[in-house]
């Protein structure tokens, strides 16, 4: 698959307590293990809430995608992805994520072929299908 964009960030210091950068620079921040996993937590982020983010944004744009393809148009809508992470049963580490959308104007069984149809095609659902748990409420 020929990419379309590669986006690029590097990581330096000491990993989730270290520092991340973005090759044009617009991300440039330092990130602290959170509290719940030992570390100082604080007003740092961390990769859980970067990928929450990047997931976030992703899903909500292939939401509105699919309802231009039903020929939908939605309003007021909004995503919320919560990325955990915890001991795999496969051993060392792993992440769940559950999807929260808010879709005003449609009803429940149209909300969810919308829902069903942006978890197809989002490349962030397409790149951790099958190794990674996804909840998705509506």
């Amino acid at each position: 698959m020929p990419a379309i964009y590669t986006a690029s960030a590097t990581a330096t210091g000491d990993g989730r307590n270290g520092h991340v950068r973005s090759s044009d620079g617009v991300i440039e921040l330092d990130l602290a293990v959170p509290t719940e996993m030992g570390g100082p937590g604080g007003a740092l982020s961390n990769p859980e809430q970067l990928f929450a983010a990047g997931y976030a944004a992703c899903f909500h744009s292939a939401l509105k995608v699919a309802a231009r393809g039903a020929k939908l148009t939605l309003t007021d809508t909004a995503v919320t992805v919560d990325v955990g992470v915890g001991r795999s049963d496969r051993g060392g580490f792993g992440l769940t994520v559950t999807i929260e959308a808010e879709i005003a104007g449609v009803d429940e069984p149209t909300a969810r072929r919308l829902l069903d149809a942006a978890h197809q095609l989002c490349p962030y659902s397409n790149a951790i299908r099958g190794n990674v748990e996804v909840k998705i409420n509506i």
